[in-house]
């Protein structure tokens, strides 16, 4: 879709200096620009590059002073960074856009179906599913039997969402994550080994999974992942995890079976939670640390593996580091001791 730096303005409340006519069809970085492309001026640090830039319109703060002329048309605003920020987020409403009921996807008879979705190439929506309205199944998702999916989601290509599972309204969910898959119960001593589970996902409103993410079903039960839950890529959630409302997880976090997490917690890449623990609201995890135990006390800063508070784990380690030096001195202490022992 095309643009002028008119409408543009209107959209943002912004002024315009240079051509109102000016035309945009694409977004790119102020340093590279470009033809045809819009972008944005925020950090001081390039601004230089409001000289050089050859993108054909350029956001900018209402404060900005130039000291030479400049060839792209310029759309002042208060905030820039925050203007450019919105219209990213229009500019992917319309290119996510989609609508229509694909030839090759398969809805069935017993399923109901919302107005206004969008179900491409070869996507399943299997008996007893609900969906909403405005909803969009990308090609090749799995919804299974029972499956209820609120309105305004979407499901990337390749999406899996087993029977019975819920997901709310406004959620994103990227391609490849698997929603409802087996908990991982085992009895090695048992006549039956693998634990059956007859539970399912409840993904509240607003929840964004990144791409092959994890999410095992209850045992019984649910598992539950409560509002305004954000995950990185490459996150496992296991058999009866409770994860709180807006907590936010980067790559490669993994939570066992049946600890509760609280509100706002938020955890590094690589992170790992032992089961059947509880963690307090605001808790925050450093990268690659392990918890190994419940965390009571809110609004603390986890650090290590096991993990403790991080203040106490950076004096540890300041110990730790020196930890050879330590060892050399109380060897050149005993030595001294034992050859005052021998006169």
């Amino acid at each position: 879709m095309e643009f002028t730096a008119l409408q543009i303005a209107g959209v943002l409340g912004g002024t315009i200096e240079g051509s109102p006519e000016a035309k945009v069809n694409n977004l790119s970085k102020i340093e590279e620009g470009g033809a045809g492309t819009i972008s944005f001026l925020a950090n001081p640090k390039y601004t230089h590059y409001i000289y050089t830039t050859t993108a054909s319109v350029v956001i900018v703060g209402k404060d900005l002073e130039l000291t030479a002329p400049v060839t792209a048309t310029l759309v002042r605003v208060d905030n820039p960074g925050t203007a450019f920020a919105r219209l990213l987020e229009m500019y992917n409403q319309v290119k996510l856009n989609k609508s229509g009921i694909s030839k090759q996807a398969y809805i069935s008879d017993k399923a109901t179906v919302g107005n206004n979705i969008y179900a491409g190439e070869f996507a399943v929506i299997s008996d007893g599913a609900k969906i909403g309205n405005n909803v969009k199944i990308y090609p090749q998702v799995y919804v299974g039997e029972n499956v209820v999916i609120g309105d305004n989601t979407t499901l990337f290509a390749g999406v899996k969402v087993y029977s019975d599972c819920v997901i709310g309204k406004d959620c994103i969910i990227h391609s490849g994550t698997v929603i409802g898959a087996d908990g991982f119960r085992f009895d090695p001593q048992a006549e039956i080994k693998k634990i059956p589970q007859i539970g399912n996902v409840i993904i509240e409103d607003d929840v964004e999974l990144g791409a092959n993410c994890a999410i095992d079903r209850a045992t019984l039960g649910s598992t539950i992942l409560r509002r305004g839950v954000k995950f990185d890529n490459l996150v496992h959630i296991a058999h009866n995890v409770e994860v709180g409302e807006e907590c936010y997880f980067a790559a490669c976090t993994v939570v066992a079976g049946s600890t509760k997490i609280g509100k706002h917690v938020m955890c590094s890449g690589q992170v790992g939670i032992v089961g059947h623990l509880e963690i307090a609201d605001g808790t925050i995890v450093t990268a690659q640390s392990g918890l190994s135990k419940s965390i009571t006390q809110k609004g603390t800063v986890q650090m290590g593996s096991p993990a403790f508070d991080a203040g106490k784990y950076r004096k540890a380690f300041i110990h730790f580091r020196n930890l050879d030096t330590i060892v050399q001195r109380i060897d050149k202490l005993e030595k001294a001791e034992k050859a005052r022992e021998q006169l």
